[in-house]
């Protein structure tokens, strides 16, 4: 049985290919979660029921940060891009835009 994660045959892929390919399903599956519980928590007039929601949105939020985290050390030129993207001011394009140059 195959997984949606795979593009290519599993048996041909490495074991550290297959686990990059998992932790980027992974990250994909968190950001969804947060997503889910963003607007279940918009929607929500219980505040203990919207209390829980945001404490388990916080979490997958955690979740999301550590498979990035984990991504960015098996990948070094997306960690040197995104420095130049992330907490940064002024344009988000822009930053975007001069982070790929630098890197290229």
């Amino acid at each position: 049985m195959g997984f949606d994660q795979y593009h290519e045959p599993p048996d041909e892929l490495s074991q550290k290919t297959r686990t990059f390919a998992r932790m980027c399903t992974s990250l994909i599956e968190e950001a969804e979660a947060i997503g889910w519980y963003e607007q279940r928590i918009s929607l929500e007039k219980d505040p203990q029921a919207k209390a829980i929601m945001k404490n388990a949105q916080k979490e997958e939020f955690k979740h999301f940060g550590m498979d990035l985290e984990f991504l960015l050390r098996r990948k070094p030129e997306w960690r040197t891009e995104l420095k130049r993207i992330l907490f940064t001011k002024g344009d988000i394009v822009e930053a975007g835009e001069a982070a790929e140059k630098a890197v290229d």
